[in-house]
């Protein structure tokens, strides 16, 4: 009996084998079959060591011979199995050991040695399980590299692959624009040249483990035990790209090509009953249908669509004097700019240092035994994320080349031009704005209703009259206008979309 990797070396079985073959020659015994186990003897489970006891027990053989006793008692159980056989007059014979086992003290002799390897095991898996702890604790991943990483030997961070790691990431953002079920993402990543370890093609299960795995984003998670750890290696995506995968993979977008690529899909819904609207060409238009019975009446074309669409967008538009005014509230900001991003910063480390203590108190619960190992994993993955995604946000409020000032400016370029984009933009780039600027878009009957998003609301409603002064009064409309602008960039220090500047240079 031998591990698998003492097996794949062939060192210790062929010694072994060899022992036995000359311990049966000196004792003129014939060996009948060979038993050769590549399972480790740690666990109980060995097929190889339970089919020699089943034939010990048909009779095929009057007995057997082990190289030692720590071969076949490296737990109690199986030696308690073997103690059986004995007990039925099964002879039972240790090539390294001299042992009558029918005799009180031969037993007593062998059963001690036998619960000396038993213990021997327990404290060598008890060491190994510190060693992967330890690992884990510091952020190192002591299992082979998942696709896209690399191993670079024990007790070193895992690195990223230059063949593989830009494949990989393109898979997670391919998927996570919601038009690729797995058995059609694996044929893109297979196409762009993506192959699993053994060099075919990944399979649907394969990605669906690739695409929840942490480990992308920083994290490190126990499948086993479902324990988190934050990783030292490099993450490959960001939080927000793998969150967004998740929705995915939940069903809350589509996981399938549309026979019909209509501009409007999934974007508007049935005011009654809550459901999409369903795109259909007729007579060369298209319109958009509820499909609910009690909601049939519910439909509008295509253009009509694009009308409210436009009158809305018309009225994000500044004229001259609304232009100058916002210029020079800009340049004022500017001057006020750079003081409150250390401000967001500073926030944002105070934020950062609580989730730390949070976890410390959290693991002193544990120790304490306040908590239970379950809610202790559970509440511990929770910190752990929360505290990935403020990093995210240092990260990016350091690396963020716009102050609040300029981020201002560019969604006011944004929003003037979101009239003419829509006009003239691409299908893409017109389902993109609407689902940036509008946050509500229901239909009832023929009856459009939009609502604009935050913060592009507020500018389209400038116009409205809230204070019971003259609409002459432009500036303190502006001024107004301006100071709810600004308190909400200072509240919402992530962009607008990832594709703000895709819209800018359409616009421009």
């Amino acid at each position: 009996m031998s591990t698998a990797k003492q097996g794949e070396h062939g060192v210790s079985l062929q010694e072994q084998r060899d022992a036995i073959a000359r311990y049966a020659h000196q004792n003129q015994l014939e060996i009948a079959s060979w038993y050769e186990e590549r399972v480790t003897a740690a666990k109980r489970g060995r097929p190889i060591f339970n089919q020699m006891l089943k034939q010990l027990r048909h009779g095929k053989a009057s007995g057997v011979i082990i190289h030692k006793i720590d071969r076949g008692a490296r737990n109690l159980k199986d030696w308690a199995d073997l103690g059986e056989l004995i007990d039925q007059g099964v002879e039972v014979q240790f090539v390294n050991e001299s042992l009558d086992l029918h005799s009180r003290g031969g037993r007593l002799s062998a059963d001690i040695q036998a619960v000396v390897a038993a213990d021997y095991i327990r404290n060598l898996r008890e060491e190994t399980r510190k060693g992967f702890y330890g690992r884990i604790k510091q952020g190192l991943y002591p299992l082979p590299a998942p696709l896209g990483y690399l191993d670079r030997g024990k007790g070193k961070t895992k690195e990223l692959d230059p063949a593989k790691a830009v494949l990989v990431k393109k898979t997670f953002e391919l998927y996570a624009t919601g038009k690729y079920s797995l058995d059609v993402l694996a044929d893109e990543t297979f196409r762009l040249g993506l192959r699993n370890r053994t060099g075919n093609k990944i399979t649907r299960n394969g990605l669906a483990v690739l695409l929840k795995n942490p480990f992308y984003f920083g994290l490190i998670r126990l499948k086993r035990s479902g324990e988190t750890f934050p990783g030292s290696h490099k993450p490959l995506i960001s939080k927000s790209v793998f969150d967004r995968v998740q929705r995915v993979l939940q069903g809350k977008a589509i996981g399938h090509s549309q026979t019909h690529d209509f501009l409007l899909r999934r974007l508007l819904s049935c005011m009654q009953c809550k459901h999409s609207l369903i795109g259909e060409k007729q007579k060369g238009h298209v319109y958009y249908r509820c499909h609910a019975r009690t909601c049939l009446k519910t439909c509008v074309r295509e253009e009509a669509v694009h009308e409210v669409v436009l009158q809305q967008f018309s009225l994000l538009m500044l004229n001259k004097q609304e232009q100058a005014y916002g210029i020079k509230m800009l340049r004022k900001l500017q001057e006020d700019s750079g003081k409150h991003e250390e401000n967001v910063r500073q926030a944002l480390q105070l934020s950062l240092a609580q989730g730390n203590d949070r976890l410390r108190r959290l693991t002193d619960a544990y120790l304490d035994k306040l908590i239970d190992k379950d809610a202790f994993e559970e509440r511990r993955a929770t910190l752990l994320m929360e505290r990935k995604n403020i990093e995210e946000r240092i990260e990016f409020s350091n690396c963020n080349r716009y102050t609040m000032a300029e981020r201002v400016e560019k969604f006011l370029e944004l929003a003037g031009s979101a009239y003419s984009l829509y006009k003239s933009g691409l299908p893409d780039e017109r389902r993109h704005l609407l689902q940036t600027v509008t946050s509500n878009r229901q239909v009832q009957g023929k009856n459009i209703e939009f609502t604009l998003a935050l913060p592009f609301n507020e500018l389209a409603n400038r116009f409205q009259n809230t204070n019971g002064a003259p609409y002459r009064a432009r500036p303190r409309t502006l001024e107004r206008l301006f100071s709810k602008l600004i308190t909400y960039f200072k509240d919402n220090p992530a962009p607008l979309t990832g594709s703000e500047s895709d819209f800018m240079k359409n616009a421009s």
